[in-house]
């Protein structure tokens, strides 16, 4: 089981370099543990983040974290350096509805939860629907359930469980209620790289996804456009980057991608994607992002895990 422990590692403010285009690259708030996802509320234009490693839901008020829903389960993953992980991808149906990946428990209780998150604070179980993908005799289970994207077509969720085949899964939504959650591309069988994890989707309607590939081969990421209704592979991308963990169109129509770069992260960042067969443009250095958010604005806000004992992780601001 591939994982975003992998992904989920860190990024320091202080060790960002702008490169290309960015104008300034700000911290919006620090103190997290192991930030993994983030999303920003519709109308209210409110931060929400996956703080993953705590086990927690927050939103960032007058630069202050909030308790959003609090007490997710917690699993520690990885090989060599070893993480806290608890709710992964995070994504918003109307103003109050929050979509949440789970991450902290084994594959076959792992929960794709639904939040109403008006009011006062959450605690995991108090869930307003909730979905698994358990095995069966031709199927493993599957977890780790780390990018959420919400669109009219669906609810599009990758998951890192069996990477023999690298599912992204699906969810209707109708009425701002999610319902028939299922697996629905084996994206290793398309692109015969593992581990789907960045999602996002285009101007078109169409499903882009990340491949983050084997942390232990250089630029083997891909980014693969896939018709989101039928499933089947538009176009195959290779990017130049090696370990995508988000992606997310500009405010300019250009394609951004966040590389954690497992092998050397000292060349990790985000970057301008090019579909066309050229490297991707780095735009500012950080070391290990995780997931991205873009403001109406046109600023970046992503998450970066921080290295240190005392909740190193923190929100940034790319602006342009």
């Amino acid at each position: 089981m591939k994982i975003l422990s992998s992904l989920c590692a860190i990024a320091v403010l202080t060790t960002a370099t702008a490169t290309v285009n960015a104008q300034k690259v700000d911290t919006v708030v620090g103190g997290l543990n192991n930030p993994c996802g983030i999303a920003i509320q519709p109308e209210t234009g409110t931060i929400f983040v996956a703080d993953s490693g705590a086990g927690r839901i927050v939103k960032i008020v007058e630069g202050k974290l909030h308790n959003v829903v609090t007490d997710f389960p917690i699993d520690v993953y990885g090989k060599g350096p070893k993480f806290n992980i608890g709710p992964l991808g995070i994504g918003f149906l109307g103003k109050n509805t929050l979509v949440v990946g789970g991450g902290g428990n084994i594959d076959d209780k792992e929960r794709l939860r639904v939040y109403d998150v008006s009011g006062g604070t959450k605690k995991a179980a108090d869930m307003v629907a909730s979905f698994g993908l358990k095995a069966n005799e031709d199927l493993k289970a599957e977890g780790n359930y780390y990018g959420v994207a919400v669109m009219d077509s669906g609810i599009f969720v990758t998951c890192n469980g069996d990477d023999t085949e690298g599912w992204i899964a699906k969810a209707n939504h109708k009425k701002g209620k999610v319902k028939n959650f299922k697996r629905f591309i084996a994206s290793k069988e398309a692109t015969e790289v593992d581990a789907p994890v960045a999602v996002t989707n285009n101007k078109k309607g169409e499903l882009v996804v990340g491949q983050m590939g084997e942390i232990s081969i250089p630029e083997d990421g891909l980014v693969t456009i896939y018709n989101a209704k039928s499933g089947k592979m538009i176009s195959n991308h290779e990017v130049g980057l090696s370990d995508i963990t988000a992606l997310a169109y500009g405010k300019n129509g250009k394609l951004y991608a966040t590389d954690f770069n497992w092998l050397d992260t000292k060349k990790g960042g985000l970057f301008v994607v090019d579909l066309e067969g050229e490297d991707s443009e780095k735009v500012v250095g950080l070391d290990k992002p995780t997931a991205i958010a873009v403001g109406k604005d046109g600023a970046m806000y992503i998450t970066v895990i921080g290295t240190g004992d005392d909740n190193p992780g923190k929100v940034v601001k790319v602006s342009w």
